[in-house]
């Protein structure tokens, strides 16, 4: 039981935090650790995992424990650990990059095995650390120093990948929303299950103002839809626009609010969650909110409910008995 209130500071480190001026990765971590009092859970039950990259220096800055592990192994690691404690709330801190490129088998694996954890995915759609290469994310024509002509590849959507791989909690949310991004995190914290949220984040040096739409007050009611269960798909300056689904083409299209047949939000509408995690481009909005839900048995419990039903055999005098073994 909690035996004093925590507050923010509470769940800061004493380390100098070192991001590029103006990076979204402060934003980020200011709001976590306002959120973390909230859970109600003590310091000591907190552990954040990192692979490699600008997201990846987050457990330095946490008073809690953590790991910073290799590239793109942050799942794998993240697993074992909530399998060896159940107890813990496990956090994979990851980007776009580590997570989707040498990381996506990986985080294709924790998602359908659907181990109850959080997933902070920063997405900036390039590549920080390593100096602006194009990412699994960057948009066709993305010039980099690896694509100076622009990029070519289609960028993949992080929540599709998730919602593909059988993920039973899958959100987005904006670095600098704060209010927004807390209540996704409790929400994500709250579920009994792999949490995949991911947080559109801006890199000031490499890829600046790629979010901007979404993100500048002046445009971002009719570049941003703000989902909530049970109401229906509205956005615009003055609310005047609205999502409705093409029965023709089985496809999404902006109509006016008045219009009929306007969608209705519900998260446990996995196809829906498809065609909104997919949404934008032109004309159309990018959808933030817990875009789908779904209560499912978790990996770490039905691991827990075999403890103590091994097969019959003694290891370690197995171990000790030659250099050969003969399997019966």
């Amino acid at each position: 039981m909690q035996q004093t209130e925590l507050t923010a500071k509470d769940f800061a480190s004493d380390q100098e935090v070192r991001w590029c001026p103006g990076c979204g990765d402060y934003a980020i971590l200011k709001t976590i650790q306002k959120t973390l009092p909230a859970l109600g859970r003590r310091r000591e039950r907190q552990v954040f995992i990192s692979g490699i990259g600008c997201s990846s220096r987050f457990p330095y800055y946490m008073n809690t424990y953590g790991f910073h592990t290799i590239h793109g192994r942050a799942p794998a690691i993240a697993t074992g650990v909530k399998l060896a404690n159940p107890e813990l709330d496990v956090w994979v801190v990851t980007g776009d990059g580590d997570g989707f490129s040498i990381g996506g088998n990986h985080m294709m694996h924790l998602l359908r095995r659907n181990v109850d954890l959080q997933v902070l995915v920063f997405n900036n759609e390039i590549y920080g650390l390593t100096k602006g290469q194009y990412s699994p994310t960057s948009r066709l024509g993305t010039r980099s120093p690896s694509s100076p002509r622009g990029s070519i590849d289609p960028p993949l959507s992080p929540c599709a990948i998730a919602l593909g791989a059988g993920g039973s909690f899958v959100a987005r949310s904006i670095d600098t929303h704060a209010a927004h991004l807390s209540s996704v995190v409790r929400a994500g914290h709250s579920h009994k299950g792999a949490a995949f949220m991911e947080i559109l984040q801006n890199c000031p040096i490499y890829n600046d103002g790629v979010f901007e739409s979404v993100k500048n007050r002046s445009t971002a009611p009719d570049f941003r839809l703000e989902v909530e269960h049970g109401k229906p798909l509205v956005f615009g300056s003055n609310r005047d626009k609205a999502i409705r689904l093409d029965r023709s083409s089985l496809s999404l299209e902006v109509v006016p609010a008045d219009s009929g047949d306007v969608l209705v939000h519900d998260e446990g509408n996995q196809v829906l969650a498809q065609l909104l995690a997919a949404m934008g481009g032109p004309g159309f909005p990018i959808a933030i909110g817990v875009l789908y839900r779904s209560e499912q048995p978790s990996f770490d419990a039905s691991f827990a409910s075999r403890k103590g039903h091994s097969l019959p055999g003694n290891l370690a005098a197995l171990l000790r008995s030659g250099n050969t073994w003969i399997v019966d």
